[in-house]
């Protein structure tokens, strides 16, 4: 069994969303939690949860920041966490894995899979303790989780795509 806390100073948890048809919105969120339960040898019996207050997004943009916060998208105050709960991981080659699990947006929950790749461990040359890596990409529609707030843009098209796309890179301090 291995113990891993998140290094959130080495971590971030990034999204994009089609903007205005021809452009990406880009975003991060500055808070997240990771918690882990398994044996990094086998990580397919491995479980975790991921914990993202929704406050700690930051686009650059206040006012953008406040809209994503209101009841056209988060509602932040009534949900104040997205939630990621792991069920399956499976396999797919040496260092890639299939990560299946409930994730809960704003009150709803819908079965998602994410792309998870284990970038191995290694040990740090400032204090010898050993890290693990890995590297998380998938979408969700945000519209499965209430978030359908758009607008028409004149040339054709909405103002938002449907589709959220997550990128995440995690290190990890190992213990045992």
């Amino acid at each position: 069994m291995s113990t891993l806390t998140l290094d959130k100073v080495h971590s971030s948890l990034d999204f994009s969303i089609k903007h205005m048809v021809v452009s990406k919105a880009k975003g991060e969120f500055q808070d997240f939690d990771v918690d882990f339960s398994g044996d990094l040898s086998d990580l397919e019996s491995a479980s975790f949860k991921v914990t993202i207050p929704v406050t700690s997004i930051d686009t650059g943009n206040e006012d953008r920041d406040g809209h994503l916060k209101s009841g056209d998208f988060f509602e932040a105050e009534k949900y104040p966490n997205m939630i990621f709960q792991s069920k399956s991981i499976k396999k797919v080659s040496d260092d890639e894995y299939e990560v299946t699990g409930d994730f809960t947006i704003k009150g709803e929950t819908n079965e998602e899979t994410f792309t998870v790749e284990y970038n191995g461990t290694s040990k740090s040359p400032l204090d010898g303790s050993t890290v693990a890596g890995f590297a998380v990409a998938g979408k969700v529609n945000r519209e499965a989780y209430g978030m359908t707030y758009n607008a028409a843009v004149e040339t054709g098209g909405m103002l938002l795509g449907k589709d959220v796309k997550f990128e995440g890179d995690f290190e990890f301090i190992v213990e045992g």
